[in-house]
């Protein structure tokens, strides 16, 4: 009898069925554990922005990011995944990485193996892979996101060859 393998991915949603919010502007993420027998939500966990909760590990993901600064003049939106707005240090040289608000949202997943969204902005990519989380960004349903990425992993944790997997 084998060990049985179950992880959890976070998924932004507004609707419980598409993935339809960018990690920048997700106010939630739904939680979903993946077994051998398949997936279940498991949990919903709220962003809580400026909680101050984990400051340690907040200020090192700040130091991390912000030697990952973008650009004074990069394009900030809420669709970027940078923060939001000014909060977020854009415009003001100190990079897109170094919001509370983000570092948060990457503390609020840390237990997952990875977080799909509909689109993350690369300074969070580079966040979430420091604590070896994956991201994707994907256009789709909640269900067929599922249904793909644990193929996909089951396909990896087997050392199983990739050929013929479509997206």
């Amino acid at each position: 009898m084998g060990i049985k393998m179950s992880y959890k991915i976070a998924i932004a949603s507004s609707d419980e069925k598409m993935i339809d919010e960018s990690f920048g502007s997700a106010k939630r993420f739904l939680i979903y554990e993946i077994t051998e027998d398949g997936y279940h939500k498991a949990e919903e966990r709220i962003v809580n922005e400026g909680t101050g909760k984990q400051q340690s590990e907040i200020s090192q993901l700040q130091n991390d990011s912000s030697k990952q600064g973008c650009s004074p003049n990069a394009d900030c939106g809420t669709g970027s995944g940078c923060g939001t707005g000014a909060q977020s240090g854009c415009g003001s040289g100190t990079g897109c990485g170094s919001s509370h608000a983000v570092s948060e949202k990457v503390l609020l997943v840390s237990d997952c193996r990875c977080i799909v969204c509909k689109k993350i902005g690369f300074n969070v990519q580079k966040q979430l892979e420091r604590k070896a989380i994956t991201s994707f960004d994907v256009d789709c349903s909640i269900e067929e996101a599922l249904q793909k990425i644990s193929f996909y992993f089951s396909k990896i944790d087997k050392h199983q060859s990739l050929r013929g997997f479509r997206n």
